[in-house]
């Protein structure tokens, strides 16, 4: 049997005792480390931080996170007529399959004002909340038309400066409503949405959207080049809130959810209690009504024959801007209008979408009196400046 001598258990235990040291040290470090970056982070005013850190990433349930104002359903909802051919024809295996993969949670085909097909998946239906993330964009443009219909904004090229004495300052004062319509504010906003730090993470989880808005920069000239920016839409926002001296929740209840004969009450998330509206994103509906904001631009902005939203809006609004995209090489876009999605030509359609983060859309194809809702959690690959799934729906359309 082998015993070992006190001179080969010294040297053992001489390297426990260092190791010791090594690791407390090492803790002693960290725990420091620890300490300064949450001093940093509630010194900085970064406590979204955390709550970023816990969540990770967005999900179309996060109205249950956020404080929220209500958007009246309408007094006199219009429920979608059924098409005699409901749901008898199935979307096929292979579009299924991709959707599945996607995880869906809602499709809803409209055609000639009536629905054609409707399912919903994972506990979800057709009147389930769930978050519109970036197609809330396209609501505040429509809400910034109807805004000058009333009167309310005299022209889009009228400066921020009218509205928001923040922005009467230096180069902040050549700012114009249309530049944050075609996101070509020039303005230091960074759309990074894996980074923690990015002020659209802070958009996002933090409590103080206009303290956030207020620090932006001008750092190229507005009018000039495209970059999308969720802080424009934002900072749209606050024009039309100055301009109607409505909250915009309140607002679009009025000129959108109440004509528009929405039958249910939509949320829209806010940064804090009776705070502002995260109006780049976060209207938390369902399809049916989701597809009723289709509808009104499917008709031009009229709604039972009135018009709404002026004609010459709405329809710039679905053409491309045509500025330099700064993230394509500079080559002149032909794929957004005034916070709408455009494709110019897709096998002989033109198509217009409103879309979000997770592969929300809401797709109208104007010649075949055509509207599509699909919301979902994962959003496909994208083919240029498009994700794959709009492609494949209106792929279905077309062979239906």
């Amino acid at each position: 049997m082998f015993y070992p001598s006190l001179n080969s258990i010294l040297p053992l235990a001489t390297i426990s005792k260092n190791m010791k040291k090594t690791f407390r040290y090492i803790g002693l470090i960290s725990l420091a480390a620890l300490i300064l970056f949450n001093g940093w982070v509630l010194l900085s005013g970064r406590g979204y931080f955390y709550k970023g850190l816990i969540y990770n990433f967005a999900d179309i349930d996060d109205y249950k996170l956020f404080p929220k104002r209500v958007i009246h359903k309408s007094s006199h909802p219009t429920p979608w007529a059924l098409s005699k051919n409901y749901n008898k024809k199935n979307i096929s295996d292979s579009l299924r399959i991709k959707l599945t993969a996607l995880e869906t949670i809602a499709l809803l085909i409209i055609k000639n004002d009536s629905i054609e097909y409707e399912e919903y998946w994972d506990g979800y239906s057709d009147s389930s909340f769930s978050n519109s993330f970036s197609m809330a964009k396209s609501y505040v443009s429509a809400l910034t038309g109807i805004a000058l219909q009333e009167g309310k904004i005299k022209n889009i090229d009228q400066p921020l400066c009218d509205y928001l004495p923040e922005f009467c300052e230096g180069d902040k004062k050549k700012i114009t409503i249309r530049h944050l319509l075609t996101m070509s504010s020039g303005l230091n906003w960074e759309e990074g949405y894996a980074s923690p730090f990015s002020p659209t993470t802070e958009a996002y989880y933090g409590t103080d959207l206009k303290k956030l808005i207020n620090t932006l920069k001008p750092i190229e000239a507005p009018g000039k080049i495209f970059r999308y920016k969720s802080g424009d839409t934002q900072l749209l926002s606050f024009v039309l809130e100055k301009a109607t001296g409505k909250k915009i929740s309140d607002y679009a209840a009025e000129k959108l959810w109440e004509p528009m004969g929405c039958e249910h009450e939509a949320l829209w998330s806010l940064d804090k209690d009776n705070g502002d509206e995260k109006a780049y994103c976060c209207v938390n509906s369902n399809a049916r009504d989701f597809a009723k904001f289709g509808k009104l631009y499917l008709d031009s902005g009229r709604v039972n024959g009135k018009q709404i939203i002026p004609l010459d809006y709405v329809l710039s609004s679905i053409q491309p801007n045509a500025l330099p995209d700064g993230d394509l090489d500079m080559k002149k876009s032909d794929f957004y209008g005034y916070q709408w999605w455009i494709i110019p030509d897709y096998k002989g359609h033109k198509i217009v979408y409103a879309r979000g983060i997770l592969g929300q859309n809401i797709i109208i194809i104007p010649n075949l009196k055509t509207i599509v809702v699909r919301l979902g959690k994962i959003r496909g690959a994208r083919i240029g400046k498009h994700h794959i799934e709009v492609f494949l729906l209106i792929d279905e359309l077309l062979s239906r």
